[in-house]
């Protein structure tokens, strides 16, 4: 069984190496999309979305959320967000996919 909860949050960042606008600090309004897999347990729940959002929240939001993401990353792409993010949240989530919108038409998957 699967199940997904959406996050948004507010991040300003810029790419030292582009060649285009994006050169420029700018922001984004992301949206994270956690899935997470598993059997169901004795109250019929993969995990309850309330425990899900605890995890998200102290893990991501509170360390990104209106933040230049430039003093995390150097280089702070969507593939590399969602990858660090990956890597913090499998440690309490058993995730089945991990979603990094940075538009509303782009996002980065693992």
């Amino acid at each position: 069984m699967k199940i997904t909860k959406i996050f948004t949050f507010d991040s300003a960042h810029r790419l030292p190496w582009h060649k285009g606008k994006c050169f420029n600090l700018h922001g984004h309004t992301y949206k994270l999309e956690v899935t997470v897999e598993g059997p169901l347990d004795e109250n019929g729940i993969v995990i309850d979305f309330g425990d899900l959002k605890k995890i998200v929240k102290k893990e991501i939001l509170d360390k990104y959320d209106h933040k230049d993401l430039n003093k995390f990353w150097d280089n702070p792409t969507a593939e590399n967000m969602v990858k660090a993010f990956y890597e913090v949240l499998r440690k309490d989530l058993k995730i089945a996919r991990l979603r990094l919108w940075e538009t509303p038409n782009s996002y980065a998957e693992i």
